[in-house]
């Protein structure tokens, strides 16, 4: 049997090596984008490419890598235009708990069945196929998914309700964001110091203070401005501002978090919003 056709939906800088795992695995991909440029880079790595959802063939299974709760319901939006019945929708992105239950509730009233499976570990893990996924719905409909998602990384079921993923996810981004402005904090401090900056990443990164995060973005961080983008800053202050709306939803207390997200809107507001979000290290 030839496996279910897929449109995928944000083939960016995360997303298109993840839909390339698809298609190397046998899969029908339509690369869905607004973007020509993410088109063209679809079409080479043998997906075919639409604009738009509604210009997309009818598949099985719709893989959601937008970037903003305002993009995924601009996709809803225009995705409702068409006969969705039966359709599996799995929304990868990070929107927040309030954002993707709002847009299932409209797309499960046209007929269609919704996991909420946001992921984790950056493009490196997304092009190896190592992604945490973090999923929740119906458990029948996160069993169907499973064999999609096999191809992308690890399932983890946390949750049988749409938005719990969400919710992990919004810690996980908590954490992420503070630690990538202390990874920036720490080396800028280092050649305040007068520091061999990359001797000192390689030392600290072996012991207790290391984080993947460290690891990651900081060989970036001593780069230029022009360092190739896996995330950008502008990723990281619509993220943070997601955990901080559901951190006052929650009444719970985030100041570091707070912190980091100004270094980010700070960075955004010295034209660095498109930039790697390595960059953050240029504030200090």
């Amino acid at each position: 049997m030839s496996n279910p056709r897929v449109v995928f939906v944000g083939v960016g800088a995360i997303g298109l090596p993840m839909a390339t795992r698809l298609v190397a695995a046998g899969y029908p991909v339509t690369g869905v984008d607004p973007m020509p440029a993410a088109q063209e880079r679809a079409t080479a790595a043998g997906m075919t490419a639409a604009e738009r959802f509604s210009d997309a063939p009818r598949a099985e299974y719709v893989i959601v890598m937008v970037a903003t709760p305002a993009q995924l319901d601009e996709l809803v939006t225009d995705a409702l235009t068409t006969d969705l019945t039966g359709q599996r929708w799995i929304v990868m992105s990070t929107v927040g708990p309030d954002s993707v239950r709002e847009q299932a509730a409209r797309l499960t009233a046209a007929g269609v069945r919704v996991v909420d499976a946001p992921v984790t570990g950056g493009v490196a893990r997304a092009r190896t196929g190592e992604l945490t996924l973090f999923a929740a719905g119906d458990p029948a409909d996160v069993a169907a998914a499973g064999p999609v998602l096999a191809h992308l990384g690890t399932p983890h079921t946390v949750g049988e309700t749409v938005g719990d993923g969400q919710a992990i996810k919004v810690v996980n981004q908590h954490l992420c964001s503070v630690h990538i402005v202390a990874a920036a904090e720490a080396l800028a401090l280092a050649g305040k110091l007068g520091l061999d900056q990359r001797k000192v990443l390689a030392l600290v990164e072996q012991g207790a203070a290391g984080s993947w995060m460290l690891s990651d973005r900081g060989p970036r961080m001593l780069e230029g401005t022009d360092v190739e983008v896996t995330s950008t800053i502008n990723i990281f202050v619509k993220d943070s501002g997601l955990v901080a709306a559901a951190a006052r939803t929650a009444d719970a207390q985030t100041p570091l978090l707070d912190l980091a997200r100004a270094r980010y809107e700070q960075a955004a507001e010295a034209g660095l919003a498109t930039r790697d979000d390595s960059r953050v290290i240029e504030t200090y």
